[in-house]
């Protein structure tokens, strides 16, 4: 109920979900430790829809957030990729662990 989960317009991988809180919430910058609990269940939500999608190997994933300015929209959204095995070259600089416009 506080969380969609949608399939990005432009995927990196086979698999590329956007989890969104239905309440507003800023970008990830604007993250404190009370939203601890909405992230981890951002999380849980893009594993779950990858297993409904027929996605079973969970240590083949990458999740994360685009660090402002490198954000499109100003409302908090994970993305969920994988497998990450098969990110183009494009992507795998887009969607790189914790790097200067993405942080897991």
């Amino acid at each position: 109920d506080d969380l969609v989960c949608f399939r990005d317009i432009k995927p990196g991988a086979p698999h590329h979900y956007l989890v969104v809180p239905v309440e507003h919430m800023g970008n990830c910058k604007t993250l404190k430790a009370e939203h601890i609990p909405v992230v981890k269940k951002m999380m849980e939500v893009g594993k779950a829809v990858l297993q409904r999608n027929n996605f079973s190997d969970l240590n083949d994933i990458r999740m994360g957030f685009h660090w402002p300015p490198f954000c499109s929209i100003s409302h908090l959204h994970l993305h969920v990729l994988a497998p990450a095995s098969q990110l183009g070259f494009l992507s795998r600089l887009v969607y790189r662990i914790n790097s200067y416009w993405f942080i897991t």
